[in-house]
């Protein structure tokens, strides 16, 4: 008993060195997210690779994370949650260094595979730290400073990886998790207790097994769709019939085999539930917000062709623009953090998701003339609305969900907003793209040689009816097609904002308790 004691001391009296060093943890794979994107074609250049080929760059890495995010709960109970976390530190860096290193395409994929691999666990393990040594009221404080690392990268990513491929190599954005990743190994080495070690603890690999084919199989298919027309490949279509029947089969064996790899029991919780629906809604929502807002995730940065090319901002202005969505996040972040415990966690997911509505109102009035001040603004106001969600949705996700089963809990809560993350962006870009096609296509039906309101415009050439007039005409339909598309997907995101709120009713208010649980680290 007192060694436990002198244990739980030892956290709280290095919680600081601790939480710092699981946040270089995390920053450092979720840089690895978007990092690589701005350098892909000076990669494709140096590996000579197509333009398909070199998106296996990007794909690699996705798929190997999504499938190696749900088993991070069994290792940890396995050999030790830090002695996972070291080895895939270690493992995450060497893959880097391996990155940059790589002379042809099938050396920088496999070793892409490899960053995945390792990094997979960082962020569900990492997560697991902090809500083990802080305690229930301190919890959103935690919380907010591990939503800002996650959202560091996304918002940095591209930054720091256009400056280093234009100033030093594209080799850097690999090499750049050297340090970091050295100060984070040192720290968890020094200042993280090992957790106990269940020796008993077995894999469900039937069920791991179908849950990677039906992530790597959505993954792809998530990926290429857009490149090769989905249905209408066959290899879109071979793809979606395994995942469908993968997580068929994962599912019957989920609630009938007698220990499955998911932890059915997961779903007992209220909270965790809906919580993870809110997830799924909330990334399928934010993807598209705050890619337009400061996030380039993935491959996607919708807001940059939208300031670029139909606003006409240089690169440097398009990001000094942008900026302010991040400030607006981490600002929040740090203040609902702080009022996490005081005020309903509910209240604040509403506010959360009213920002969100309001924001996407106000950019379905955008056009190519809105001014620079309404951008920052709206942006500033769309990050605001995140803050207020990711915070107190982690916070009461975990909320109710007993010590034991934090592990897997946040393995899958990980997995679902990587899953949410990729379906998210398919949707939004798929249907960007068909709108602006169905748009084109109705205004075009109206420029006819007998229709009257051209026959003014024939001088200023726009006469439908010579090559130049037809060429500018097509021009301008597009630009307007574009904008049309932006709109309305603003206006369906903005649905789905407030559609989202009733599930606040199902969500449950945590009791009240004990002021500090900090023992949970040693069990």
């Amino acid at each position: 008993m007192s060694n436990v004691v002198s244990s739980a001391a030892s956290v709280v009296a290095n919680r600081g060195a601790i939480t710092a060093c699981v946040i270089l943890a995390v920053i450092m794979q979720a840089l690895d997210t978007t990092i690589a994107n701005v350098a892909l074609p000076y990669i494709q250049g140096s590996v000579s690779a197509s333009a398909d080929q070199i998106n296996w760059v990007l794909t690699s890495y996705i798929v190997a994370a999504a499938i190696m995010t749900p088993p991070s709960g069994f290792l940890a109970a396995k050999f030790g949650r830090k002695r996972v976390l070291l080895v895939a530190i270690f493992g995450f860096v060497a893959a880097s260094v391996l990155c940059g290193l790589a002379q042809s395409l099938p050396q920088i994929v496999g070793f892409r595979l490899l960053q995945g691999f390792f990094g997979a666990a960082l962020v569900p393990l990492s997560q697991g730290i902090l809500l083990d040594i802080y305690s229930v009221e301190e919890r959103g404080s935690a919380m907010a400073l591990f939503g800002v690392s996650v959202m560091v990268g996304p918002v940095l990513g591209p930054v720091i990886g256009g400056w280093l491929t234009d100033n030093i190599s594209w080799r850097w954005v690999f090499y750049i998790n050297v340090p970091i990743g050295i100060l984070a190994f040192m720290g968890i080495s020094v200042f993280v207790e090992e957790t106990k070690i269940d020796a008993q603890a077995k894999l469900d690999w039937f069920g791991f097994g179908m849950l990677s084919l039906a992530i790597a199989s959505l993954q792809l298919f998530l990926d290429r769709g857009q490149q090769l027309d989905w249905f209408s490949s066959s290899e879109i279509v071979v793809e979606a019939m395994v995942c469908a029947a993968a997580f068929y089969l994962l599912l019957v064996h989920t609630f009938t085999a007698e220990k499955s790899f998911i932890n059915p029991r997961l779903f007992l919780d209220q909270n965790f539930t809906v919580s993870m629906i809110f997830i799924f809604i909330f990334i399928f929502i934010f993807i598209f917000i705050f890619v337009i807002g400061v996030t380039y995730l993935a491959s996607l940065a919708l807001m940059t062709p939208y300031l670029q090319s139909l606003m006409g901002y240089p690169v440097i202005t398009a990001g000094i623009v942008m900026g302010p969505r991040g400030l607006g996040t981490m600002v929040c972040m740090f203040l609902v953090g702080r009022l996490i415990g005081k005020v309903d966690t509910r209240i604040l997911i509403f506010l959360g998701l009213a920002i969100t509505a309001w924001a996407m109102y106000a950019m379905t009035g955008w056009t190519p003339d809105v001014s620079q001040w309404t951008i920052v603004y709206v942006g500033f106001i769309q990050g605001a609305g995140l803050g207020f969600l990711f915070v107190p949705l982690t916070t009461i996700a975990f909320a109710t969900l007993p010590a034991h089963m934090r592990g897997d809990g946040t393995g899958l809560y990980n997995l679902s907003r990587n899953i949410g993350s990729s379906v998210g962006i398919a949707v939004v870009s798929a249907l960007l793209v068909e709108n602006v096609q169905r748009n084109h296509a109705d205004i075009v039906s109206y420029v006819t040689p007998f229709n009257h309101a051209f026959q003014a415009k024939a001088a200023a050439g726009l006469d439908p009816t010579t090559v130049a007039g037809a060429s500018a005409l097509d021009s301008i339909i597009t630009l307007q097609s574009t904008i049309i598309a932006y709109v309305d997907d603003f206006k369906l995101l903005m649905i789905m904002s407030l559609a989202v709120m009733p599930l606040l009713f199902v969500l449950r208010k945590p009791a009240k308790a004990p002021a500090v649980d900090h023992s949970v680290a040693m069990e």
